[in-house]
């Protein structure tokens, strides 16, 4: 018996000496690595950094910023971009005690208790991580938030974190804890423009911060942890959820009663914001969306539309969002000067084609806000730059930004149709006159009139928005094909569902924008080079430098003799089809109208030699509407517009494409089976 104990004994002894000789050698194997891999002089420098940035800072470094400036094409200036922080600016005795408990539950419950850093939040979010598989808790405390805010950006690299744990600890060396706060909370992002908590007050409520109360002040400490997600403007619920979080986290935390906490979280918040905001103004939130991007494409930002796996998605949406934002900081704080394309007069034009076509129809939503609907972009050929974009009906509206232009997707109809299908069928072996078979199709959509034409040519297909044979060319050139050309042009909403007949016809399961809409137009009349849209020009620095120009690439997406076989076809549209008495007078012209189910979405896209415009017409929610078609307010809007916008303007035709053989000219093509799927929701209009 004692033999076996002295025989553990000496066991456990020799795993005690193993182990000491694992953890030893994986601790030498550290510090080389630490070492001879660069990593000691690179954290030295960092280091050194964080003290020189935090040894030269001072109180103002904390409040004042530039203001940048966009201008319109002509170098009117469109509006200034500033943060408010100085003007705003308060002292801590000036900020609500109950802000200042909301935001330290939330976001640093131990802020008074550590040196900048807490260890214990990083080792929580490594577990979560570990746990998880990815990471969902940051670990960073007030003041190393702060420390990224002002002092290095928002990039996720472990150089970064370094410098930012430096810089955090440096400035709680040289600051109280209540200067770090008071910084905190003038200077952390509230979306929309808004810097500070007495900037996102007015902004938000049109109040002072010190006339809110405890829900409205949770409210506000609800959006900096994410600006995009808790925007209160397009995301209100998510912003409500936090708040109501926040609350609880106070109501444990000692800070305020249960009875208190259920009383705010059971308050309606209702925005107010200022006359200052009500703009409703679509070419700012445009410019400024452009050149948040123009931004993130300067540090290098890869921008893709499709993933390979939810991971893929997840792990690039984050890297996204993080550097928006901190590009979108910048913008307000750096002092730039944005120069845009931008026209104006021609703005100010496509605004009031849409107002003036839709005004006999004045419901309004819940909101307020009107119910029938319309989004517009105007490109100009030449270059492919945007010079118009409305994102709805003009409308004084407080807290109402919906750009629809770029930021609504819709099923567009057989506008589609050019894009996927003929234009496509063209790069094979059909040409306009190429005779094709109008016939019923077991399973599949069916023409508007019940009728069938039997043989017509591609050309009378084009002009009748014939379903039938856009079905079939559909079917033969595959979805798989039709749908890469939408891709190739940077269509974003491409669905794994949308790979199917019906989408031939326009029957997506996300849509498309008026934006993607007017570019893949573009793209047919530029010889079927697409271009990017876009309507910044160049930024211009405070110091006068140029740090940002787009590259001017045409990528080729159709072959030239198809996109100009296309435009031929779509002059005929104009003059003896379905968007027939549309036209420019003598202005030559090309376009496609576009109708979904139940006409709930009404299309028109279409272009001259000088401009390609395309224009949408529904409802936010969408429902029936017996009077829309692509040929009705979607049309008119277009026509009404595009009138005024070649006012003075020489005639232009298109250039002719190249005839084939007359054996290829006259060539039939029949055959076609019927397919076993139905179509799905897609358009059965003629229009």
């Amino acid at each position: 018996m004692a033999g076996k104990k002295k025989k553990k004994r000496y066991r456990l002894l020799r795993f005690v000496v193993k182990l000491h000789l694992v953890l030893l050698l994986a601790a030498g194997a550290g510090l080389s690595w630490y070492y001879f891999g660069g990593y000691a002089e690179e954290i030295q420098e960092l280091s050194g950094e964080a003290h020189r940035l935090v040894s030269m800072s001072g109180p103002d470094t904390f409040r004042g910023n530039q203001t940048s400036i966009v201008y319109a094409a002509d170098q009117t200036v469109i509006s200034t971009l500033k943060s408010g922080k100085e003007s705003y600016y308060l002292e801590i005795g000036d900020i609500p005690v109950n802000a200042l408990a909301a935001m330290i539950s939330i976001e640093d419950k131990r802020f008074y208790h550590h040196n900048g850093v807490d260890y214990r939040a990083l080792l929580r979010a490594l577990k979560v991580m570990i746990e998880n598989g990815k990471a969902t808790q940051g670990g960073s405390t007030i003041t190393m938030q702060l420390a990224r805010n002002v002092f290095i950006s928002q990039e996720r690299t472990w150089q970064r974190k370094a410098e930012e744990i430096f810089i955090a600890w440096e400035m709680e060396e040289k600051y109280t804890k209540n200067q770090i706060l008071e910084f905190y909370m003038n200077n952390i992002y509230f979306g929309n423009g808004y810097y500070g908590i007495q900037s996102a007050a007015r902004g938000y409520f049109n109040r002072d911060v010190r006339e809110l109360g405890l829900s409205q002040l949770a409210f506000l400490c609800a959006i900096p942890n994410n600006p995009t997600l808790y925007d209160p403007v397009t995301n209100i619920g998510n912003t409500l959820g936090r708040r109501n979080r926040i609350l609880r986290r106070m109501q444990e935390d000692g800070k305020i009663s249960e009875s208190v906490c259920r009383s705010a979280v059971e308050e309606v918040i209702t925005l107010e914001r200022p006359a200052s905001v009500q703009k409703n103004d679509y070419v700012e939130t445009y410019a400024y969306h452009c050149a948040v991007r123009a931004l993130m494409e300067n540090e290098d930002f890869h921008f893709q539309n499709y993933f390979g796996s939810e991971e893929e998605e997840a792990a690039y949406n984050a890297a996204y969002e993080a550097l928006y934002t901190e590009c979108q900081r910048k913008l307000y704080t750096t002092g730039y000067q944005i120069y845009t394309s931008l026209d104006l007069k021609l703005q100010e034009e496509l605004q009031g084609a849409v107002d003036e076509t839709l005004q006999e129809f004045t419901e309004v939503n819940e909101e307020g806000v009107y119910a029938l609907q319309a989004s517009a972009v105007c490109l100009e050929n030449e270059n492919g730059l945007v010079k118009a974009i409305v994102g709805g009906r003009k409308q004084n509206f407080a807290g109402y930004t919906l750009n629809r232009a770029y930021q609504s997707f819709r099923q567009p109809g057989s506008a589609i149709k050019p894009l996927t299908v003929y234009t496509p069928s063209f790069e094979r072996t059909y040409t306009p006159e190429s005779v094709v078979r109008d016939e019923p199709i077991e399973n599949g959509p069916r023409n508007a009139n019940g009728r069938y034409a039997g043989d017509v040519t591609v050309r009378e297909a084009v002009e009748r928005s014939i379903n039938t044979v856009a079905w079939k060319l559909y079917e033969e050139l595959t979805p798989e094909r039709g749908l890469s050309y939408l891709r190739s042009m940077n269509f974003s909403r491409i669905d794994p569902e949308d790979y199917r007949p019906a989408s031939a016809l326009g029957g997506f399961t996300r849509g498309v924008s008026a934006l993607e809409m007017a570019a893949g137009y573009a793209a047919i009349e530029n010889d079927g080079e697409y271009r990017v849209p876009t309507c910044i020009l160049k930024i211009v620095d405070v110091s006068g430098e140029e740090i940002y120009a787009p590259e001017k690439v045409e990528k080729p997406v159709y072959r030239q003799n198809a996109a100009r076989m296309m435009t031929d076809v779509l002059k005929g549209v104009m003059t003896q089809g379905t968007a027939m008495g549309l036209g420019l007078s003598d202005m030559p012209c090309a376009g496609k109208t576009g109708t979904t189910n139940d006409n709930k979405d009404g299309w028109f896209a279409g272009f001259t030699r000088y401009y390609t415009t395309s224009v949408w017409v529904g409802y936010d929610m969408p429902r029936k509407m017996d009077s829309l078609m692509g040929s009705t307010y979607p049309g008119r809007i277009w026509q009404s517009f595009m009138l005024r916008a070649h006012e003075g303007l020489e005639p232009l035709d298109f250039l002719p494409y190249a005839k084939l053989s007359e054996d290829l000219e006259n060539q039939g093509v029949s055959g076609w089976n019927g397919l076993e799927n139905g179509a799905g929701e897609a358009d059965d209009s003629d229009d």
